[in-house]
């Protein structure tokens, strides 16, 4: 995620899967109780040190379309033990 400005003393945040915008940029899991956290928590204007309330219409739209093609995957749990290693 990175913040663009919007119009004058606004920004909004939009998704930046290249990673190539100038500016500081954050992390969000493309899951929608991340974004919920997120939103509830100011977690974008704390983590992309801007001002005020951004537009995240951009992310939410993101998440929401990411959601959908998650929901055919495999479940978390049996994703996270296929990436765990045993000693």
């Amino acid at each position: 995620m990175a913040a663009v400005p919007d119009r004058p003393g606004n920004c909004a945040v939009i998704v930046d899967s290249a990673g190539n915008l100038p500016g500081r940029g954050a992390w969000l899991h493309p899951v929608q109780q991340c974004l919920e956290a997120a939103l509830r928590r100011r977690a974008f204007v704390r983590a992309l040190r801007i001002t005020g309330s951004p537009d995240t219409s951009a992310v939410v739209e993101y998440v929401n379309a990411s959601h959908g093609a998650e929901e055919s995957g495999p479940p978390v749990r049996e994703q996270v033990a296929k990436n765990m290693s045993t000693p």
